[in-house]
C-alpha cells in the first residue's frame, strides 16, 4: 500500500506531510539588511505562508524540524574545514558553530508560520531533520510516506534532509520558491542538478493544487 501511495501524483493528507525546515525568527527575520532584502526579493516568507495555508486547508500535518543547540556548545563539535559557512577560506580559523541557540528569540519559529494544535515540532542538533530525531517515527505512526519540504538553507539542511528522506524510501516534493541559499549558485545547482533525481520539484501553487485534489 505504501509503495502505491508514494506513486500518487496528488498530495493528500492520508499520506503526505509538510516539512518546514528551520522556519525560525533568526533566519526569516534576520538582522542583516542584506539578508532581509534577499528574502524579500524572493518572497520567501510569503511563499511559505501560502504553502502552509494550503496544507492546512487540505488537512495535512506540518512538521517543524528546528535547530535546538545548547548555548554552552556541549552538543557541537569542532572539525577542520576549508571554508566557513559562507565559503570564505579559513583553514586555520575558528570552527563552524550553529547560528542560533535554543531558548533564544532567534531560535523560535517565526510567528507567521507558528504551529497549531496537531502540528509537530522536531528538535534537531545536526543539519539533517532525521539524524537522531523522532521525525521518522512521527511520520510513520501517521501513515505518511511522502513529504513536501521547504525552508533553508537549500544546500545545508534541505539537502541533507532530502538525501536522508530518499535513503528512507520516502516520496519527496521540494518547493523551489520556498527554499533559498545566498551562497553563489548553490540553490540553482541543487534544484537543477540534484533534487530532480530524488524528488519532484514544484512551485508553491502547484503543490497546493495537488494537496487540494480530493
Amino acid at each position: 500500500m505504501a509503495a502505491i501511495s508514494r506513486l500518487k501524483k496528488t498530495l493528500d493528507r492520508a499520506n503526505t506531510g509538510l516539512v518546514l525546515f528551520d522556519a525560525l525568527n533568526g533566519y526569516l527575520h534576520p538582522r542583516d539588511p542584506a539578508k532581509v532584502a534577499f528574502l524579500r526579493e524572493r518572497n520567501i516568507l510569503s511563499n511559505l505562508q501560502r504553502l502552509l495555508a494550503g496544507a492546512r486547508r487540505a488537512g495535512l500535518t506540518t512538521f517543524y524540524p528546528s535547530g535546538a543547540h545548547a548555548p554552552s556548545g556541549s552538543d557541537t563539535v569542532a572539525r577542520l574545514t576549508d571554508t566557513d559557512m559562507d565559503l570564505k577560506p579559513h583553514a586555520d580559523g575558528p570552527p563552524i558553530k550553529p547560528r542560533f541557540y535554543k531558548d533564544s528569540k532567534d531560535s523560535e519559529i517565526a510567528p507567521e508560520l507558528a504551529p497549531i494544535e496537531g502540528d509537530v515540532v522536531v528538535c534537531k542538533n545536526r543539519w539533517s531533520s532525521f539524524y537522531q530525531t523522532n521525525l521518522e517515527l512521527q511520520l510513520r505512526v501517521r501513515g505518511i510516506d511522502t513529504i513536501v519540504i521547504a525552508g533553508g538553507s537549500t544546500d545545508v539542511g534541505i539537502a541533507s534532509t532530502v538525501f536522508a528522506a530518499r535513503d528512507m524510501d520516502l516520496g519527496i516534493v521540494v518547493i523551489r520558491d520556498g527554499c533559498y541559499s545566498a551562497r553563489g549558485n548553490n540553490n540553482e545547482f541543487f534544484f537543477e542538478r540534484v533534487f530532480p533525481r530524488m524528488a519532484r520539484v514544484m512551485a508553491v501553487d502547484d503543490a497546493v493544487k495537488l494537496m487540494e485534489v480530493v
